[in-house]
């Protein structure tokens, strides 16, 4: 895969899915499988039977990772989608949102 254009700690918008057009910071980047872990976002259930680790049982709910291409970077500006183009700075590599031209990182 090319370059990381999401990173961990990031401000996202969903483009797509049950939670199209909210927000969340990426607690994980899984990029062998090309997916993210939004906090807030694709919150999914599971029905736990009691065992000795969790003799309660209950329901657990936590979010599942999706698909890189579902989240674009919100841009620093406005908050709105946009895209990421790599510039170089000073020296060094940079992430700039397209849409506003602001610097992400640096």
């Amino acid at each position: 895969m090319a370059s990381a254009k999401i990173k961990k700690g990031d401000s996202v918008v969903v483009l797509s899915g049950k939670d199209k057009g909210r927000t969340g910071t990426v607690a994980q980047v899984i990029p062998k499988d090309g997916k993210v872990v939004v906090d807030g976002v694709n919150i999914v259930a599971r029905h736990r039977k009691p065992s000795q680790t969790n003799p309660q049982g209950g329901i657990d709910r936590f979010p599942a990772p999706m698909n890189i291409s579902k989240v674009a970077l919100a841009d620093p500006k406005d908050g709105k989608p946009t895209r990421v183009r790599f510039e170089v700075k000073d020296g060094k590599k940079v992430r700039v949102a397209v849409k506003s031209g602001e610097t992400i990182d640096g």
